[in-house]
């Protein structure tokens, strides 16, 4: 059994078994993920150009806003490319360094991204329930701070999982039943149970909790404030700002709780590929239109953007 443990730990190649084993419907999926693939990163990319070009959106909002359609960007890269590419070419594999990587970096970006909204949704709270101490608690050295600790935080997370998950040692057959390496599904592999891993998990929910209930807190004090305002375009303009973060805030961490909280089922199942798709593909390719759509000065911007030229 050691030689095989070993053979397979330190192998080449893990085997992604995605949405179907024909050909002709893998082209399908891929000319599929191909689209949602170039919608995302052109409506990220072009969130990122607005607001560095429109000196009006130089505000700690859209600073993080920049972070996050960066993020997204990154996000939806290290997974859906590889997908596609595989599918094209009729051959599911993935090297077991190409499976390290995407488990650092999804857990680095995703990390990352709830920090963010987590920092995102702070800001929103000072600058609607604070308003006149607004530029001394949200100056730049303050978002800068918040920003990299952020990034921070997801480097942290991403070693401790991607160190604790290919620690064990794995048995059996190399198959992942996922388009990328998810760790629920290399945990599945394992010759015992990774308790290591386990309780890194635990520990990143708990956290995630802690997030989810903190921009909770910030949007209940938020809603009870915005309630009060006499102005109704100061009531729009909050809310127009408030409702596209909260959106994100619950596809993003509701489908991640639920595919890492729920017990992997005995054989494999669609409805696992189509809970991954809303916490790896969904919030990336959602985002720019939810602020672009919701947002006036998102709106604005665009429209100027396309007069100029």
């Amino acid at each position: 059994m050691f030689k095989e443990m070993n053979n397979f730990t330190f192998g080449r190649t893990f085997f992604l078994v995605g949405f179907s084993d024909t050909w002709e419907t893998q082209i399908l999926y891929s000319v599929l993920f191909l689209l949602i693939y170039l919608t995302a990163l052109l409506g990220n990319l072009l969130i990122i150009s607005v607001i560095i070009k429109d000196h009006r959106l130089r505000t700690p909002m859209y600073f993080f806003l920049k972070n996050l359609s960066f993020l997204d960007v990154c996000l939806i890269s290290i997974t859906v490319p590889k997908s596609i590419t595989n599918s094209l070419m009729n051959c599911n594999t993935i090297s077991f360094l190409g499976c390290v990587g995407q488990v650092f970096f999804f857990f680095l970006l995703a990390t990352t991204e709830v920090a963010l909204l987590t920092v995102m949704s702070y800001d929103r709270y000072v600058a609607i329930c604070h308003p006149l101490r607004y530029e001394v608690m949200m100056s730049h050295n303050a978002c800068v701070q918040m920003a990299v600790s952020s990034w921070v935080s997801g480097v942290l997370n991403a070693i401790l999982h991607t160190a604790c998950t290919f620690s064990a040692p794995m048995c059996g057959s190399p198959e992942i039943h996922q388009f990328f390496c998810d760790v629920p599904q290399l945990l599945s592999l394992a010759c015992s149970d990774n308790i290591g891993e386990l309780v890194i998990i635990g520990l990143s929910l708990v956290l995630d909790f802690g997030c989810f209930v903190f921009i909770d807190i910030s949007y209940v004090h938020i809603l009870s404030t915005v309630l009060r305002m006499p102005s109704k375009e100061g009531r729009s303009k909050a809310f127009s700002t408030c409702l596209p973060h909260l959106i994100v805030v619950a596809l993003f961490l509701s489908s991640g709780f639920f595919a890492y909280l729920r017990p992997l089922p005995k054989s494999p199942s669609p409805f696992d590929l189509l809970v991954s798709l809303f916490y790896t593909v969904m919030p990336p390719t959602m985002n720019p239109f939810i602020y672009s759509l919701r947002n006036k000065d998102m709106k604005m911007a665009f429209q100027e953007l396309q007069m100029s030229r």
